[in-house]
């Protein structure tokens, strides 16, 4: 019972959308009309309102922790729920109830699950993300090598089984959500960060 509750709330926590928060906060058109459709930071960045675009990663991100701290602080021997509450946060940004289940890609929110669970996987797993953006100006490269390097970076840090396979089945979460991305990048068609689609 306690799983359940838990999965029902960091899903419900994981699908509230921050790129259409602060888009309305900031009076700009909803993220999933321009660009590429896709309700995340680096979207409404392409709107040229950077401080939107920095709330929204910062509210994707901190869903993510919440929803795991919560859990951690519940039971915090639990690497079962622990696993299942990050998974179910993850699930509510890309397919959230809000939003007739068109989320985000979960770059952010995924970043925020990975310090909750160990600060040093999140840093490892942000740097593969920061190093790959800047040499190749584009994020959804750098979301995939960086997903590509999630689970072995949990198994080279020793974290519980568990949460080893939760990172494993967010990673391949993320990268399914980036199939038109990959495509895009095949074809030399994907937007660089900071541009406009």
């Amino acid at each position: 019972m306690d799983i359940l509750v838990f999965v029902v709330i960091a899903y419900l926590i994981g699908s509230i959308s921050f790129a259409v928060l602060m888009s309305k906060v900031y009076g700009l058109a909803d993220p999933r009309t321009y660009g590429s459709g896709n309700p995340g930071a680096t979207n409404v960045l392409r709107s040229g309102k950077k401080a939107a675009a920095v709330l929204t990663l910062l509210g994707d991100a901190a869903k993510g922790t919440l929803a795991v701290v919560l859990a951690q602080l519940y039971a915090p021997e639990n690497y079962t729920l622990i696993a299942v509450v990050s998974i179910a946060v993850f699930v509510g940004h890309v397919f959230p109830i809000f939003l007739h289940f068109q989320g985000g890609k979960g770059v952010a929110t995924a970043l925020g699950i990975l310090l909750a669970l160990g600060w040093k996987l999140g840093l490892a797993v942000l740097a593969t993300w920061l190093i790959v953006a800047m040499m190749f100006r584009y994020s959804s490269l750098a979301a995939l090598v960086a997903s590509i390097a999630t689970p072995i970076c949990a198994l080279l840090l020793h974290l519980r089984p568990e949460l080893v396979i939760a990172t494993a089945v967010m990673s391949l979460l993320l990268i399914w959500r980036h199939q038109s991305n990959i495509q895009n990048l095949l074809t030399g068609k994907e937007s660089k960060i900071g541009g406009k689609k």
